[in-house]
């Protein structure tokens, strides 16, 4: 009784599951179609399209509309083309479109793959940085410097302070960590003693970044906290990052200059790794979500993080793990990350 029932099911043999008959069956009925070489060849264009994209991304110009940094900040993204163009193919029954979807699988893997596999540990270290853009209209500063505080963090650097709000983050913070600074709208909160704390000139008129030494029990490490200029996607102008742009090349050419062999960057830099317009920045720091996290680490947007555009980047020192902290009330996810020094 079980065979015949498995019969009448569609198995299409007694005893084999339904669901491997009905992909032999499949298979059985492409061996036999002559038309899958012919169809799908416009789906096969697109395949080999996208992959060239990811592969020449760097020979994008920048020229029209900065048009190369916007499809670098998106580029992990490019790889939904591959399950959607998989359907497609499938679809229209097309081993031309499936054989050509193998290119930007393969590109896509070689670029991003390596972000798949966790390498974060779960122990070492010595130092925990913690970096958040609190977002100036924030309703809840104190509490969300509480939730922060809340990651362990030795030193946490703070953007987008509001000098009206400076005074309550300081009191939230006041009993976790002795020592803080603030320049402009940027601020450190740490438990070991700051010293040398300056604004650095990010060539805007205003203070957005500053330098301070941290004296740590493993040695004394330069900090920096910035937040590079906003960028805008317009209809009539593209990627507006030229203000961006100009403040990343005066950031990097200070971090080049710096003397202490230990450097960390945290902060806000409005663009990812992948941008070749924050080269004067990421030619010469490690991203810690890069070498020691686990996935894409994506920061903002908060509600559905799509890049990663909050970075904590070290010199001279060794990234141990990296992650993102829950969500708070600002528009950006806080990350954190513990070094080896």
């Amino acid at each position: 009784m079980a065979q015949a029932y498995t019969a009448e099911k569609g198995s299409g043999t007694a005893g084999t599951p339904p669901s491997e008959s009905r992909v032999r069956s499949l298979l059985e009925r492409w061996r036999g179609d002559r038309g899958i070489w012919r169809r799908g060849v416009l789906l096969a264009l697109c395949a080999v399209l996208v992959a060239f994209l990811m592969i020449l991304h760097a020979q994008i110009p920048n020229r029209i509309g900065n048009l190369g940094s916007l499809t670098e900040t998106f580029l992990p993204w490019l790889g939904l083309f591959v399950p959607l163009l998989l359907a497609g193919a499938l679809v229209r029954r097309s081993a031309t479109a499936l054989i050509a979807l193998l290119l930007p699988l393969i590109v896509w893997l070689n670029l991003f793959g390596d972000l798949l596999t966790g390498k974060s540990a779960a122990v070492g270290g010595d130092l925990t940085l913690a970096t958040h853009n609190v977002n100036a209209g924030n309703p809840d500063p104190a509490g969300t410097a509480r939730d922060v505080a809340a990651s362990g963090a030795e030193v946490i650097a703070l953007q987008e302070l509001p000098a009206g709000q400076v005074a309550a983050y300081e009191k939230a913070l006041a009993e976790t960590y002795r020592y803080h600074a603030v320049e402009g709208t940027v601020g450190l909160w740490s438990k070991y003693p700051l010293s040398g704390a300056a604004p650095v000139d990010i060539r805007l008129g205003w203070t957005r970044a500053m330098r301070v030494t941290v004296t740590a029990p493993g040695g004394k490490v330069a900090v920096y906290v910035a937040h590079l200029p906003s960028v805008r996607v317009k209809v009539n102008a593209g990627f507006t990052a030229n203000q961006r742009d100009n403040s990343a090349d005066a950031l990097g050419e200070a971090i080049a200059r710096e003397r202490l062999d230990r450097v960390a960057l945290l902060g806000d830099l409005n663009g990812t790794m992948n941008d070749r317009s924050l080269n004067a920045v990421t030619s010469q720091m490690r991203s810690t979500q890069g070498a020691a996290g686990d996935g894409f680490g994506f920061s903002w947007p908060a509600s559905f993080p799509m890049a990663r555009i909050d970075q904590i980047m070290v010199r001279g020192m060794e990234p141990v793990s990296s992650w993102t902290l829950p969500r708070t009330d600002s528009d950006h996810l806080p990350i954190a990350a513990r070094l080896s020094l």
